[in-house]
């Protein structure tokens, strides 16, 4: 049988784990609201970027290199400038 002081530690013990949870939960929330706004922001840059890539893109169009080819999409690679 427990003794009242083992049983007063484990109580503080376990009040302690879900102060630190709690607090662990409320950085991680914080640090997704900063995430989702900084995407958020960035949404006119991408829009702006699509467009210049496709006016360069429409442009290249009478060259003839390989790399200007179409092909199967197999994976995509965003570059963040």
């Amino acid at each position: 049988m427990a003794t009242v002081k083992q049983i007063r530690r484990r109580i503080r013990s376990v009040q302690s784990t879900q102060q630190i949870t709690k607090a662990m939960q409320m950085v991680a929330a914080a640090k997704l609201r900063k995430a989702q706004s900084r995407a958020e922001a960035a949404r006119p840059y991408a829009a702006a970027m699509e467009r210049a890539l496709a006016k360069l893109s429409g442009a290249a169009r009478s060259l003839s290199h390989p790399l200007f080819e179409e092909r199967e999409v197999k994976c995509v690679l965003l570059a963040v400038v």
